[in-house]
């Protein structure tokens, strides 16, 4: 079996096992919409405060909801000691952390197309003129943020407190890639669009590269641990 093949096995397992329990998604989608509601009190809608804040609260939604998701990673394979299987199995050690990584990729890129119509929805943001830019920069900056937290969640994995350890370890890492997304969201809201788009595009581009090649070469490490 060659590499893609073991990504491809690996990314279609957690696609089954999510399929058949629906865990990450059901709270990501709760807890998003719960989010979005309690902003769409907070703040009237067309408002300049809406403007100002939406791109902040919009991602700050993504990012919450997606750490529950990433705490679901490697549950399963914790609480039934399944890891220890796949770490035997004739498999690259790196294909485990690339198919979970595209996993958690998938899972939040689908609660966050549901989170991002209920935002435009009530906050009465008009994204098709601009559907374009915002689904490259909402891939981009989920993909850096599903790069480095699926390899925190391994590495929070065995703590005693893994739940709490995730978000404390994650958020300062991926700190530049919820900026970037956020200044790039913002400056697409503008009419026209922003001139520092071009650079933050760039920037969550290099991110993702630095941040993806990063983890397939310690993921080994973070096993043997």
């Amino acid at each position: 079996m060659n590499f893609l093949n073991q990504v491809g096995a690996i990314l279609w397992k957690d696609i089954l096992t999510e399929y058949r329990t629906k865990d990450a998604l059901t709270s990501m989608l709760i807890f998003g919409l719960l989010v979005i509601l309690m902003f769409h009190f907070a703040f009237e809608p067309d408002s300049r405060e809406t403007e100002k804040f939406g791109p902040g609260l919009l991602w700050m939604t993504f990012i919450f909801a997606g750490i529950l998701g990433m705490n679901r990673a490697f549950a399963t394979e914790r609480e039934n000691d399944s890891l220890q299987g796949l770490m035997l199995a004739p498999v690259d050690w790196s294909a485990i952390y690339l198919g979970k990584m595209l996993a958690n990729l998938v899972f939040m890129l689908l609660a966050e197309s549901v989170i991002l119509f209920c935002f435009a929805l009530f906050f009465n943001f008009s994204l098709m003129p601009r559907w374009g830019w915002m689904v490259t920069i909402t891939v981009l900056g989920t993909l850096g943020f599903a790069s480095v937290g699926t390899i925190l969640a391994a590495v929070s994995m065995n703590t005693r407190m893994s739940d709490v350890m995730l978000p404390i370890l994650l958020l300062p890492i991926a700190l530049p890639v919820v900026i970037g997304a956020v200044e790039s969201t913002a400056a697409i809201l503008t009419d026209p669009p922003g001139e520092s788009l071009t650079f933050w595009i760039k920037f969550l581009v290099v991110f993702n590269v630095i941040f993806i090649t990063l983890p397939l070469l310690l993921f080994d490490f973070v096993l043997e641990e």
